[in-house]
């Protein structure tokens, strides 16, 4: 069969379309990972922020354990520098 100049523009027209449409399909498909790859990182950032929170907590908690055991430690020492009483009986 011979191809005349019509059938070729024909053919290249097809293999342009093709070609963009496969183009364009990878894109949605790109644009599906970006979507699941931002949904995770969405999602370990909610984690990072609670798991920074829980260490603020954490962290206030134990400065306010560590006065009050500031505070026992000068009663203690005033226990430990008082005179010995003597045993009665």
């Amino acid at each position: 069969m011979f191809l005349t100049r019509q059938h070729l523009v024909m053919a290249r027209t097809l293999a342009v379309a093709i070609v963009a449409t496969a183009g364009l399909a990878s894109c949605a498909t790109y644009k599906e990972e970006f979507a699941g790859i931002n949904s995770r990182l969405d999602q370990l950032d909610t984690r990072v922020q609670g798991a920074a929170q829980s260490a603020e907590s954490a962290n206030q908690s134990a400065q306010q354990a560590n006065q009050r055991l500031d505070q026992l430690e000068g009663r203690v020492q005033q226990l430990e520098s008082a005179p010995r009483r003597t045993p009665r009986g």
